[in-house]
């Protein structure tokens, strides 16, 4: 059964969505629409919950729908086109600042940055990316928020010494790189892997660096979550078992990611996995660091991001209740 779309603004991206064939049961359960902004392995829980039937289990009848970047999904979100979303925390962070206090961060698949940035052979270390082209999926997205911080840690300015090029989307960015367009590109796991199978190479391997940063969170507005708190606390149910999924199934998961993003070589769903999963939150936790450094990025172009706390953009309540009431713990003792 189709969610229909309440805007025009929707109705592309929900035509989408309902190609993935994230459509839930029956009439009788709880109809929801999330939007996920990337085809990376942070944002991939929806997808799990789909082919291990948890949607059902959980009584939802769940549609999702893609939209590339933070900004436009908040857009939609503003709209009322969707109850949840996955993905980054920058574009709820900034409507937070300017007023849209109705957003909250209820849960995190992600609190640090793993991109990297990869070119060919002929750059040879980190500096030579002066007077360069570096592709990144949009201004103001996670991929350019890491790339303005490394670039600054090599002593760069990030304005005058490299040229940024929105791509659009991960997908993008790989085939920018591939026709050279651009000079680098500031990546996730696949991406990473697919371009190294291709002869290309890191440049700089960021996950090492361990910036946090809010890069996969799951955010509701407080006046949906009134409304239907019943509802969202069987998502984020469904969101928390697979999680663990994620962590503890990877030939289940390898079906799933292949699937989703139509790799099928081993070595790269191998490479993405095992470089990906150690920064994930196996408990969907939500780590203050992580809404600060946002925040804190924020507020160089609107001050009024100064006065709002990580806590302020934060709430626990399906964390907490899932632990008191015993649900992480039996779910995590499971063999």
């Amino acid at each position: 059964m189709k969610v229909q779309p309440r805007s025009k603004f929707f109705g592309l991206a929900a035509a989408f969505g309902s190609a993935l064939g994230l459509i839930g049961p029956s009439a009788a359960a709880e109809k929801m629409t999330g939007i996920h902004s990337s085809m990376v392995m942070s944002q991939s829980m929806p997808f799990i919950a789909q082919e291990a039937g948890l949607f059902r289990k959980h009584n939802l009848d769940f549609q999702l729908v893609y939209i590339s970047s933070s900004g436009m999904v908040t857009a939609a979100m503003l709209a009322g086109d969707a109850e949840v979303a996955l993905t980054g925390g920058v574009g709820f962070v900034r409507a937070f600042a300017q007023g849209s206090t109705d957003f909250v961060f209820i849960g995190s698949v992600k609190n640090i940055l793993t991109h990297s940035i990869i070119s060919g052979a002929e750059l040879k270390r980190p500096e030579d990316l002066k007077g360069k082209r570096i592709g990144v999926t949009r201004i103001g997205s996670n991929s350019h928020y890491f790339t303005v911080q490394v670039v600054r840690r090599l002593g760069l300015d990030p304005v005058r010494d490299v040229t940024f090029i929105q791509t659009g989307g991960a997908t993008e960015n790989l085939a920018a790189l591939f026709n050279g367009s651009i000079d680098a590109a500031t990546m996730t796991a696949p991406a990473d892997a697919q371009a190294v199978a291709r002869g290309y190479r890191f440049l700089l391997y960021g996950r090492d660096m361990r910036l946090p940063y809010a890069a996969a969170s799951f955010a509701v507005r407080r006046s949906v979550m009134a409304k239907r708190p019943q509802a969202i606390g069987q998502f984020m149910r469904a969101m928390t078992e697979a999680a663990r999924i994620l962590q503890t199934d990877k030939e289940f998961i390898y079906k799933v990611l292949g699937k989703q993003w139509r790799v099928t070589d081993r070595k790269v769903l191998d490479a993405a996995y095992d470089s990906e999963i150690k920064a994930l939150e196996p408990r969907l936790d939500l780590k203050a660091e992580a809404f600060k450094a946002i925040l804190d990025e924020v507020a160089e172009i609107d001050p009024r991001a100064r006065k709002v706390k990580p806590e302020d953009l934060i709430d626990r309540r399906y964390l907490d209740e899932m632990e008191k009431s015993g649900f992480f713990e039996k779910l995590w003792a499971k063999g």
